[in-house]
């Protein structure tokens, strides 16, 4: 007996003769029982290691086999062959298909989720403002003068009334604290 879809086709189904729902469950308990696990790793095999798709074929065949077996009270152990069969024309069928229509979905990993917007530069400069802020005044006032105002070292000095070389030493040292900070804040890699 044949059931009708919404969509009005035809739904093979248990016929007239068919046993009661608790010989289908027997029957599908027996067929898991003997045979899920060679089925599933079978079926996983075929298709690359993927565990979900091959309890989907092991599902789609305990179903094909219900249908076939189960009203002709056909021994579960018995049908071992045919089961292997069944998962193995499924896998076929889902390379085929995935041939045919390849996965337009990308694994989340691949996906470039980057945004090109002022958050980056905006916290890049917070992170750097909270860095200068734990420079003596000295340190700041050079890297203001040479790196912020492009000065020279000489007119950093000629500014400031100090030597050169006084400039360069604390443009140094500055550097290197602003440099281990922001690598304690793991901003910078060494």
């Amino acid at each position: 007996m044949n059931r009708t879809s919404e969509a009005g086709t035809s739904i093979p189904g248990p016929g007239p003769g068919a046993p009661r729902s608790d010989d289908c469950e027997e029957f599908v308990r027996a067929l898991y029982h003997h045979h899920a696990t060679p089925l599933m790793r079978y079926a996983a095999r075929l298709l690359g290691g993927d565990w979900h798709k091959a309890e989907d074929l092991l599902q789609e065949a305990t179903a094909r086999a219900w249908r076939q077996f189960a009203s002709a009270n056909t021994d579960p152990v018995s049908i071992r062959p045919w089961l292997f069969t069944v998962v193995r024309n499924l896998a076929i069928d889902h390379y085929r298909a995935q041939v045919i229509r390849p996965s337009e979905t990308r694994a989340i990993e691949d996906l470039d989720l980057s945004v090109d917007d002022a958050i980056d530069r905006i916290l890049s400069t917070q992170i750097v403002l909270d860095a200068l802020s734990l420079l003596t005044p000295a340190q700041r006032e050079v890297l203001t003068l040479t790196y912020f105002r492009g000065y020279s070292v000489a007119q950093a000095a000629e500014h400031l009334g100090i030597p050169p070389g006084t400039v360069k030493s604390r443009s140094h040292y500055a550097l290197r604290s602003l440099r281990d900070t922001l690598h304690a804040r793991g901003v910078v890699r060494s």
